[in-house]
């Protein structure tokens, strides 16, 4: 193997391993929230699939792939 070849295969190993890290932490970030505390919530401000906010943008694929959002168009 080649050194380059082993440098690239070690920079994706670590890219792997650091976004698997940073969605772990993520994850431990996030409170827990009870189901009886989430009802509550939803009847104070209602579900957000019920807002009709044109401006939301899902970081879901933002924490995933790297920061990098993409917006999906309806």
């Amino acid at each position: 193997m080649e050194v380059s070849e082993l440098k690239v295969l070690i920079k994706e190993t670590m890219r792997e391993v650091l976004q698997e890290e940073r969605l772990r932490l993520c994850q431990i970030l996030i409170p827990y929230i009870g189901d009886d505390e989430q009802r509550e919530l939803e009847v104070e401000f209602g579900v957000p699939a019920d807002s009709d906010d044109e401006e939301v943008v899902d970081l879901t694929d933002w924490v995933k792939n790297g920061n990098q959002i993409s917006q999906k168009s309806d």
